[in-house]
């Protein structure tokens, strides 16, 4: 598969998209993504109303990462909001502004935001007529296959979404009252494949080398996008991306490499968000880590749960890092004795 591909005027190095995770990608996370290859980069959510408003939450979350393509997703529900939350994208160095209407998520849906906009297009296609007339830079919608199994209506949204100036899709293979139940479903998204001329990405449950192929072949999509594939994996994506390019699959890094990225987004976190805050915003992606490293070393599953609940109940950054340090040796080692060193 040819490397490249261009959203309107701007060339992205791959076909590989890491997925806009609320309270997950992050800065920090979506730099480490890239470091390792995984250049296209989503930001995660951000309300255009609290954006416009200034606050601080909001501009962390639009905060440029520093390498590659910066591309931020805006939600909301009203068009002045809208045209307005994609006027600061830009201005803060959006390269491209995408739409969010996939988010299942029950308060989102609730203001009416999100995937709650498949049920009425209309009001969808004003929305994204704002944000295509605000800004300069390429526009880009994601959302589901519809809002459930009897409102399959993302073709017709790519369709009137293309119309109106938007320069690529991406389509979950799940419908928002699926949440994250069963699979997606790659082939319904060949139905919206066929009913535009701009590019589309299939996302949903890819998570492996053999999943991506079998969501291209079902789906025909130009692209895929990694969302949960790349918790405790931060260079899948970039391992996707090379084998997509290459046909070559690389093996999963070794554990000293895995323990030296926890800590570098660990660290990246607590300078981004804060010592409190990015604590919390750290845990998950620690937890994560952790399961990805004893699946790696085959730990038993006993030895993962008690050092899930040693390191992820430390609040001292300086105690943490200790901790995971001690978690990685234990499962280079499954059969050694653990000591209670809390």
């Amino acid at each position: 598969m040819n490397r490249s591909l261009s959203i309107g005027s701007v060339l992205l190095p791959d076909r590989v998209f890491l997925a806009p995770m609320s309270g997950i990608t992050d800065a920090p996370f979506r730099s480490q993504v890239a470091a390792l290859g995984g250049a296209v980069v989503v930001s995660e959510m951000t309300a255009c109303a609290a954006l416009a408003a200034g606050k601080r939450g909001a501009r962390l979350r639009v905060k440029n990462h520093g390498s590659g393509p910066h591309i931020i997703q805006i939600a909301g529900c009203e068009a002045h909001w809208m045209a307005e939350g994609a006027r600061i994208a830009e201005s803060v160095g959006a390269d491209i502004v995408d739409i969010n209407m996939g988010c299942p998520a029950k308060h989102v849906t609730n203001g009416q935001s999100g995937s709650a906009l498949m049920r009425n297009l209309d009001h969808a296609l004003m929305l994204i007529d704002a944000v295509v007339r605000a800004v300069k830079v390429p526009v880009t919608l994601k959302m589901r296959l519809g809002w459930d199994a009897r409102s399959r209506n993302a073709a017709e949204l790519a369709r009137r979404a293309e119309h109106a100036g938007v320069a690529l899709v991406t389509v979950h293979g799940r419908t928002r009252c699926q949440f994250y139940d069963g699979r997606a479903d790659w082939t319904a998204v060949r139905a919206v494949k066929n009913a535009v001329g701009i590019p589309v990405v299939v996302n949903g449950d890819i998570g492996s080398f053999d999943a991506a192929d079998a969501a291209l072949a079902a789906s025909g999509a130009d692209a895929v996008m990694v969302g949960r594939g790349a918790q405790g994996r931060p260079w899948f994506p970039g391992q996707l991306a090379r084998y997509l390019a290459s046909g070559k699959r690389e093996a999963q890094p070794e554990l000293a490499d895995q323990l030296a990225f926890a800590r570098t987004l660990y660290d990246g976190m607590l300078l981004h968000h804060g010592v409190d805050v990015g604590l919390r915003h750290a845990r998950k992606h620690l937890g994560w880590t952790l399961g990805v490293a004893a699946a790696t070393a085959r730990a038993p599953l006993d030895l993962l749960k008690t050092y899930r609940q040693y390191v992820l109940t430390a609040t001292d950054p300086a105690l943490v890092h200790r901790r995971i340090g001690e978690a990685f040796a234990a499962f280079a080692e499954p059969g050694a004795e653990w000591r209670n060193a809390a």
